[in-house]
Parts: C-alpha cells; sequence; structure tokens
C-alpha cells in the first residue's frame, strides 16, 4: 500500500487539529459512530499483542457524579498548590468537560493479561501502559475525523476512580476520556490561548 502526498497531509492536518477538548455540546453521540470508534481504537498495536486495555462507558449518574466530585477534590488540591498568581491561571483554566459530554470512558490497563504471553514486557512492564496510550491515541485521532472532540481528565485520584468504579484488583486506571460534539474547533491547544505553556521544539539529539 503506498500513500498518496495528499494523504499525508490530511493526516497532518488531522493531527494539527487534534485537540484536548473542554467545552462539549450535549447532543448525543450516534451509536455507529461509537462502534467505528470502537474499531478504530482495537487496531492500535500493543506489545505482543497483548491488547491490554479495558475499557468502561459510565453512564450511571450516580457514578459520573461521584467522578465529578472526585476531579472537584483533586482539583482543590492542585489549586491550593500553587503560588498565589500561579494558582489565579490554574482557575481560569477549564480543564474538565464532565459537565456536559456525552460520552464518558474510564481506560484501564491490565497488569499481567495473559493474552500476548509476555512478549516484549518482560524487561519492559510500562509497555503494557504505553499500548494503551497508542489505544487511546488511535481512538482520539478517529475521534477527531469525525467532528466529534476527545479530552482526557487526567485530575483524578487513579485508586479513588477504581474504588467508585469498582474495578478488579489487577485493572490500572489509565484514562477517563470525554467524547462529543464540541462546541467549537481551533488549531491553537487551550494552554496556548490561556497563554499557560507555549510548545516546546522535539529535538532529535544526535551522539
Amino acid at each position: 500500500m503506498q500513500f498518496s502526498d495528499d494523504e499525508a497531509a490530511t493526516l497532518n492536518r488531522i493531527l494539527r487539529w487534534r485537540r484536548d477538548v473542554r467545552h462539549f455540546r450535549t447532543d448525543p453521540v450516534p451509536e455507529s459512530l461509537l462502534l467505528e470508534l470502537r474499531a478504530a481504537m482495537a487496531s492500535a498495536p500493543s506489545v505482543g499483542n497483548a491488547r491490554p486495555w479495558r475499557v468502561l462507558r459510565v453512564e450511571s449518574p450516580d457514578l459520573r457524579a461521584a467522578i465529578r466530585a472526585e476531579f472537584e477534590r483533586c482539583n482543590a488540591e492542585a489549586a491550593a498548590a500553587y503560588d498565589d498568581a500561579t494558582r489565579a491561571e490554574y482557575a481560569r483554566l477549564k480543564l474538565a468537560g464532565l459537565d456536559a459530554a456525552p460520552v464518558q470512558l474510564a481506560v484501564f490497563t491490565v497488569a499481567d493479561p495473559a493474552a500476548g504471553r509476555r512478549l516484549g514486557r518482560r524487561t519492559m512492564p510500562q509497555t503494557l501502559q504505553q499500548s494503551t496510550a497508542m489505544a487511546i491515541h488511535a481512538l482520539w485521532l478517529a475521534a477527531r475525523v469525525r467532528n466529534l472532540g476527545l479530552g482526557m481528565v487526567s485530575i483524578l485520584d487513579p485508586d479513588r476512580v477504581c474504588r467508585i468504579l469498582k474495578t478488579p484488583d489487577d485493572w490500572i486506571f489509565t484514562a477517563y476520556l470525554c467524547i462529543g460534539w464540541p462546541e467549537f474547533t481551533d488549531d491553537t491547544p487551550l494552554l496556548h490561548r490561556t497563554g499557560w505553556q507555549e510548545n516546546a521544539p522535539t529535538v532529535w539529539q544526535k551522539i
């Protein structure tokens, strides 16, 4: 299979417009689209073909409220750790789409799955988490190209999330994702737009 220059340009455009979305409309996402996102996630590479990711679609209002409360607790702790000036900047950021996103996914990594027979992870067990991260990225790009937004909520305590969702002991919390139709789109990351931090160039240093 050979890809064209136009297809390469399209991929670059998708990568540039992939944003960590925080502002969602509440309109539902058709199940047919969610099936396509699941298929995209399933196509992701994984160490030893272990496919260690596990996904819970959180729809219960009580569970969503518990996750929202946990975010508020962690967010308050994070704010308190900054000096006054930085705390004011932090307070102006919108860091979660939990109130509006119609689809919410809790993503976990199985600590030592039988699948893959430990190929490639005996010396680097962290490759299981890296595999889950690649599955999330595949999902993210698939959502974006369908004009959906995805946001990752990282201001959560992993152990508390596991207790809230009553997951098996060998499931490691990896990410909480909000998916839905964005209120607006642009190619400027939120943290750039608000002046929090610009990107540093990626350097491939020769040694």
